[in-house]
């Protein structure tokens, strides 16, 4: 597993003989100190996005800044497959939370949509547009919550091609508007061009 207490110290340690301050270093990505001391003190660690562009400004690689040290080439490439396997079991915790959390939300909103409608029409002694009022708003709340839960669908894990087995993550229209049995969408996959019925996977496959 990455440790993510000894990621920090290891860049609070690279970051100061660099002789750079948090605040000075958190310039040069855009983003606040405070973002800085959350890495240097394992509570988070650098967004992919920006960890090519630290470790060069840290002076090292991104096989020891997963690894919280400086390497030699005789562990280099053991410690490079095992911060790879970490970061892939890290990412698929992180869709399946996601996924799960997309139950919960439409689980919620459905509740709250049917409550709200069968208030609007079954309680006693409202006029109409009182009638209406819950409605609206239930039909909002679902509205909103399912766009919500197609996003997480959309962006957690990926989607597999039955053809080509290329894994892939659909545009947000693409996951609107395709065809769909649970999380099994009928899509064009991007690699092969052929359209079939692409599942759900938390896995990237190797191309």
């Amino acid at each position: 597993m990455i440790d993510m207490i000894k990621i920090g110290k290891f860049i609070s340690s690279c970051r100061k003989e660099k002789g750079l301050t948090q605040a000075q270093l958190a310039e040069k990505f855009g983003i606040t100190d405070r973002a800085v001391s959350k890495w240097e003190t394992g509570k988070s660690i650098p967004d992919a996005s920006i960890m090519l562009e630290l470790c060069e400004q840290l002076g090292i690689n991104v096989n020891e800044l997963l690894s919280g040290e400086k390497l030699d080439m005789t562990n280099y490439n053991e410690q490079a497959e095992k911060n790879l396997l970490d970061l892939k079991e890290k990412e698929e915790k992180a869709s399946r939370n996601m996924l799960t959390m997309e139950v919960v939300i439409g689980f919620i909103s459905t509740t709250a949509f049917l409550a709200l409608l069968l208030f609007g029409v079954f309680a006693p002694g409202l006029s109409q547009v009182w009638r209406i009022v819950p409605c609206v708003i239930g039909t909002v709340i679902f509205a909103v919550s399912m766009h919500v839960c197609i996003k997480i669908e959309q962006t957690a894990g990926y989607y597999e091609c039955p053809h080509c087995k290329h894994t892939f993550v659909p545009t947000l229209r693409q996951t609107y508007l395709a065809q769909h049995i649970g999380r099994t969408r009928k899509m064009v996959c991007p690699h092969c061009r052929k359209k079939g019925w692409c599942k759900k996977t938390l896995t990237k496959n190797e191309e």
